[in-house]
């Protein structure tokens, strides 16, 4: 069946007399596409706001067409079908073959309105063409689990938990390398890394821990900074799940005596998802630590990265000058490199060449141009500056500097008229002057060169579901009362499902933003102290990261504890 060219409605009026959305609805995400420069399209911007589905929309589309709408999965066409056309026109057209019937193929299409797709689809095949509406992201997922890319898994099939008892284990450690291969690619092994890659996913879990001891195997997840104990499989599948972990990334099975790194590309009901892996050996066998990178979790815009009005506003000011160097600065985990994809996806426009220099590129954005490092290769932080500079950036994204030929080159980089971001390991904002000095950066450069530092630190925030006033100890309200003008009201959450009886649900950052002045230069020229720096910035109006923290408090959103457990408070506590 092929669609009908008589005039269509526009989507909005499709949805609207569907009683999906409302006019109200649409004019707001109409208004929202405006700003946004159009780079979303309706559907997509009405799925984001959550007013309607993929599938509802896919629907109303076939019906203005007047084609069949079927929602598709792996289990309902024919593999061999789908073999009939290249996989590179399949993938690049999104279009996906489903039976066929004599000379008459059917094919799922996203867009039944592309009547030259229909025409090449004919051309190609040399088969009469009958289509199907169905969403894109369907039809991806289904190409993908029959002609999955170069080292991409699928993570489709997985067991319940009740499951795990009905394994059949493998009773001794195997020294057999063929035979733990083997084991390793059976259906109970598959099924258990599965499960375990499939929940920490759907948990919004950081990292994946998977750590033998004496008589048993602990598979525990990170989620908010904080881990825990998610299920003990038996022991004896230590060895073939670590085995199947290492072939998914391309490792060494045979190797259990030295550490190993590896990556696995995998797919979650059609979502691209970057596993990164970490083998070290220990007493008990080798541990496991998988980070997940979901490019659904990364921010892409600083509003929703927890700042206040005040420093959001001062720090968009200062990342729109037209040269010097901006650092982000705070411990591993602290959201430093989520603040820096956000920045750049703000500042990329097309009349600007951004670059980044990363180790490893955490996220792709379109419209940077990314490269990561390879130290084994000899391309290094420093060598591949060198060899930004002469790409012509406008701005640039250091993922961290670590050394000196690295922190020399990126001052250099923001004297001579380009913009620069880079990470640093301190503990506040004022500290890195000091450790730039320390990376044999002279003085009167430092000076010359520094725009401006954040600092920051990631907190849980209290879980809304089960959230309620208290009154922390007193030895805390004391503290309180001493950095504050008055007493505020205090939250906390009492435990419920949604948290997982933990009282926290998702994250937020604290900040603190140290732009130095003509005075604060000077000190930095003299090389004057620390502290001296920093009462100097306080004075100009930068707000130390507990202050920010407290702000938060007073505002119900993260607890007194988090934010005296993440910052310290004794530098100024007379600022009221």
């Amino acid at each position: 069946m092929t669609p009908t060219t008589a005039k269509k409605l526009q989507l909005g009026q499709l949805l609207q007399a569907r009683g999906i959305v409302t006019d109200e609805q649409i004019r707001e995400v109409l208004t929202q596409q405006k700003q946004s420069g159009h780079r979303k399209l309706l559907g997509e911007l009405l799925v984001q706001a959550g007013y309607c589905t993929e599938n509802q929309i896919a629907s109303a589309i076939a019906e203005d067409y007047r084609v069949p709408y079927a929602e598709i999965n792996p289990k309902i066409c024919d593999v061999k079908v789908i073999e009939l056309l290249p996989k590179d026109f399949l993938e690049e057209h999104t279009v996906l073959p489903l039976f066929k019937v004599y000379n008459v193929l059917t094919v799922a299409v996203s867009e039944p309105s592309n009547v030259f797709l229909i025409d090449e689809l004919e051309r190609i095949s040399g088969c009469k063409i009958q289509i199907v509406c169905a969403t894109a992201k369907d039809i991806k997922a289904t190409l993908q689990a029959h002609l999955p890319a170069k080292n991409v898994f699928v993570i489709d099939d997985i067991i319940n938990e009740e499951g795990l008892d009905d394994f059949s284990l493998v009773d001794d450690i195997i020294e057999d390398i063929s035979n733990l291969e083997e084991i390793a690619g059976q259906s109970p092994v598959v099924k258990l890394v599965n499960y375990i890659i499939y929940n920490a996913v759907h948990e919004n879990a950081s990292d994946i821990h998977i750590e033998p001891d004496e008589k048993r195997l602990r598979i525990r997840y990170r989620v908010d900074g904080r881990l825990f104990e998610r299920l003990s499989p038996p022991y004896q599948m230590h060895s073939a799940v670590i085995s199947r972990i290492k072939i998914m990334a391309g490792l060494d099975i045979a190797q259990r005596r030295l550490p190993q790194d590896g990556g696995i590309n995998i797919l979650i009901e059609g979502k691209p998802i970057d596993l990164r892996v970490s083998v070290m050996p220990g007493t008990y066998g080798e541990k496991i630590v998988v980070r997940v990178v979901n490019p659904e979790n990364v921010l892409f815009n600083l509003e929703s990265l927890g700042f206040s009005q005040e420093i959001l506003e001062q720090y968009e000011k200062v990342m729109k000058t037209p040269h010097g160097m901006i650092l982000v600065t705070g411990p591993t985990g602290s959201g430093k490199s989520a603040t820096l994809y956000a920045t750049l996806t703000a500042l990329n426009t097309s009349d600007v060449n951004i670059c980044s220099v990363e180790d490893p590129v955490e996220c792709k954005i379109s419209g940077v141009n990314q490269f990561q490092i390879n130290e084994a290769a000899g391309f290094g932080f420093p060598s591949a500056l060198r060899s930004l500079l002469r790409q012509d950036p406008d701005i640039i994204m250091v993922g961290e500097i670590r050394d000196e030929d690295t922190a020399y080159i990126a001052v250099q980089a923001a004297l001579t008229g380009h913009l620069l971001f880079a990470t640093l390991h301190t503990n506040d904002a004022p500290s890195s002057v000091t450790r730039l000095l320390d990376l044999n950066v002279a003085p009167y450069l430092v000076s010359a060169s520094l725009t401006a530092v954040l600092a920051q630190r990631l907190v849980r925030k209290v879980c809304v579901s089960c959230k309620t006033e208290y009154q922390p100890p007193a030895s805390i309200q004391k503290t309180v009362a001493g950095l504050m003008s008055e007493m505020p009201k205090f939250y906390h959450g009492v435990g419920c499902k949604k948290c997982r009886n933990t009282g926290f649900a998702g994250r937020i950052s604290l900040h603190e933003l140290f732009v130095p002045d003509e005075d604060t230069m000077e000190l930095i020229y003299h090389h004057t102290s620390l502290r001296q720096l920093r009462d100097k910035a306080i004075e100009n109006g930068m707000r130390p990261l507990y202050l920010d923290g407290l702000q938060k408090v007073k505002a119900g959103v993260v607890t007194i504890e988090e934010v005296l457990r993440m910052v310290p408070t004794d530098e100024n506590s007379s600022n009221k």
